[in-house]
This record gives structure tokens, sequence and C-alpha cells, in this order.
């Protein structure tokens, strides 16, 4: 099995990552790589991601912008 995110703009087309990579081996690695590099992709112009799963879609599209209504609650 192989994991996969796909990189995409608000309107939900294709962005470049700056990156490329590997597939992961779980669902868990792949998780774990996001969660450190969205800050990054995010500076690449990516707004939002969608794992896959040999292929097929598991979750998504998943926002890589911060929730502009728990920061208000915050302040």
């Amino acid at each position: 099995m192989a994991w996969t995110w796909r990189f995409e703009k608000a309107d939900g087309t294709e962005a470049g990552a700056g990156t490329d990579p590997e597939d992961f081996s779980t669902q868990g690695d792949a998780e774990s790589w996001i969660g450190e590099e969205w800050k990054s992709l995010l500076d690449c112009g990516v707004d939002q991601v969608t794992l896959f799963e040999d292929g097929a879609k598991v979750y998504g599209p998943m926002s890589l912008h911060a929730d502009e209504g728990a920061e208000a609650a915050e302040a």
C-alpha cells in the first residue's frame, strides 16, 4: 500500500509543492510528514491537501491555513 498527498490550491487545482515526498508506507507516516511540513507547503502556495491510499481518496481536502475562528477565540 502507498499513501500519497495531493497538494492543492484553494480552488482544488493541483499546486506545486516545491518538494516531492516519497510514497509513505503507512497512513501514520504520511500524517506525521504533513504535520512537520505544512508551513513549508503554505510558503510554496499550497492551500490544502488530500490523502490517497493506492489512488483512492481517504480524506480531504484539508486546509493548511489556521482556523481564523480559533485564533479569534484565543485573542
